[in-house]
């Protein structure tokens, strides 16, 4: 009988650990260390998974997230308090492993969202407790100072993600008062905002994510009733077109790019229910991946412009424990080690 050498012309290596590049894919070895023959098989996003990160100063709910995997600012949400809702002015930077509090934000805004790196953000809207009053401030934020800047044309809370860099992105939707859900987008030039096409889907509570003239943005509600929509639409620059929906229809936190994106977490159903799901746009279509560890609402995701390959979320709204402060990162691997066994 062939042995694998005369098979495949080499033999089998014997590693001390398990390899984690593609240019293993394929490959058979031993793991001394674990006493076992493993394979190499293709990692990828249908493969990410969620692993526990970074314990977010405050519990919070609805917080904003801006940046990538390794370099988040979050910043503003509600807190516990005496009063149904209490606003914090909390800001805190993530480095890939713990959280720091920065600088707080010179007004306590919950709702609220932003687009930019962590030390080059913009930050806008949102609302002040308890009435709510909502807002059309803007303000910048380079790593240690919060500025002032112009501020929205139509002020709004409630927001979804904001999508784009501190010198150029775009805002969409939102409340506008208790009453009323907004279709309005604003575009940002680095100065001020700019009325353009509104959206095709009235919402708030949405994710987003993407660049001003390249965005996506998924789910929400339609009403201030909670009535939950997986419409997704794309924006490039100059108008909005509806693509496929979400396959459960919820609020969610978003990260990555129009056409390689992760939709997490979220509010659905009428009871409510509170969502762990993780679905992956991939420039066509959705598709249900691994959860999150903890089910939440209200969560944001955070992840920068690049493909949906890393990011994270922290923070929202639980139930039974209301607010969070744990941290979940995605990750996708570019290999997935199995151990053979016989059977």
């Amino acid at each position: 009988m062939a042995n694998y050498k005369e098979l495949e012309g080499f033999s089998v290596q014997t590693l001390a650990t398990d390899p984690d590049s593609a240019g293993w894919i394929g490959s058979i070895f031993y793991n001394s260390t674990s006493g076992t023959f493993k394979t190499v098989k293709p990692g990828g996003v249908s493969v990410g998974t969620w692993a526990s990160g970074g314990t977010y100063p405050v519990t919070v709910n609805g917080l904003g997230l801006t940046g990538t995997q390794t370099a988040t600012l979050g910043f503003g949400g509600t807190v516990p308090g005496t009063a149904p809702n209490v606003a914090t002015t909390v800001a805190s930077t993530y480095d890939g492993t713990s959280w720091t509090t920065t600088t707080s934000m010179p007004t306590a805004y919950a709702g609220l969202a932003g687009f930019g790196t962590q030390t080059a953000a913009l930050v806008f809207g949102g609302s002040t407790f308890p009435a709510p009053v909502f807002q059309a401030t803007t303000k910048t934020f380079d790593g240690s100072t919060w500025t002032t800047v112009n501020s929205l044309n139509t002020a709004r809370g409630a927001l979804g993600s904001g999508m784009g860099l501190q010198t150029a992105g775009i805002t969409a939707g939102a409340q506008i008062n208790s009453t009323t859900v907004s279709n309005i987008t604003e575009s940002w030039d680095g100065t001020s905002w700019t009325e353009v096409a509104e959206l095709n889907t009235t919402r708030y509570a949405f994710g987003g994510c993407g660049i001003q003239t390249d965005a996506l943005l998924s789910g929400g509600s339609t009403s201030t009733s909670d009535t939950w929509t997986g419409a997704t639409e794309k924006y490039n620059g100059t108008s909005w077109t509806t693509l496929s929906s979400l396959n459960t229809a919820r609020n969610c936190g978003q990260f990555g790019t129009a056409s390689s994106s992760i939709a997490l977490a979220g509010q659905y159903g009428v009871a409510p229910g509170y969502g762990a799901f993780t679905e992956f746009y991939d420039g066509t279509s959705w598709t249900e991946l691994n959860d999150l560890s903890t089910a939440r609402i209200s969560a944001r995701g955070s992840g920068g412009t690049s493909p949906s390959s890393a990011g994270l979320t922290t923070g929202g709204y639980a139930g039974a424990a209301p607010y969070l402060n744990a941290t979940e990162e995605w990750t996708v691997p570019d290999v997935v080690i199995n151990t053979l066994t016989t059977s």
